[in-house]
């Protein structure tokens, strides 16, 4: 078959067919475009006309005054509100004698112990019983701190299991202790 065409005529085609194919891609876009605003259009309205409706039922709100409780409300507020105080002022005064100890170990601890975690048991006996574990360099820091601890006013009884003794360096001990409580603070456990 012979080509009859000239080639500028070609060329013409060609770009010719490019122009239509762009402006076909045009043409479905802005058809796609308008198919979903159109499709978007009635849920904005609908939001749009509820919102207004709850800012007008929110304006009218607050201009109305608002209705003075009854007595009997009033009892009830402040029945709650004395049984409120009362749960925080328990539970404000449940854990003194633990953060007293706690305050004691710290302050009686030896810069190369380090102290990884404490327990405090309070059902263990009146007084509770704390539990620390942590590492010490040696056994002669060991038995510094736990002399430290025993030395202490705080504490009526410090026990340091001998199996803690076992390895002569980088010791993983496990200490319990059972503090002592004031004067002021045995009312408070009993």
């Amino acid at each position: 078959m012979l080509n009859l065409i000239p080639k500028e005529e070609k060329k013409k085609i060609i770009k010719g067919f490019y122009y239509r194919l762009v402006v076909l891609f045009f043409i479905t876009i802005g058809f796609i475009t308008l198919i979903a605003v159109v499709l978007i259009l009635p849920s904005h309205f609908l939001s749009s006309v509820k919102n207004n409706i709850i800012t007008a039922k929110l304006e009218e709100q607050k201009r109305k005054p608002m209705p003075l409780p009854d007595q009997e409300t009033l009892a009830v507020i402040k029945d709650l509100n004395a049984k409120l105080s009362l749960i925080e002022q328990e539970a404000n005064d449940d854990f003194t004698v633990s953060k007293n100890a706690i305050s004691a170990i710290i302050l009686k601890k030896i810069p190369s112990v380090k102290i990884t975690s404490f327990t405090y048991d309070n059902s263990a006996s009146v007084n509770g019983k704390i539990g620390i574990e942590g590492t010490a360099p040696s056994r002669e820091v060991l038995l510094l701190f736990r002399k430290a601890l025993e030395n202490d006013a705080n504490f009526e009884q410090v026990d340091l299991p001998i199996s803690n003794f076992i390895k002569g360096q980088n010791i993983q001990f496990y200490l319990s202790l059972i503090p002592r409580l004031n004067d002021d603070l045995v009312g408070q456990a009993k």
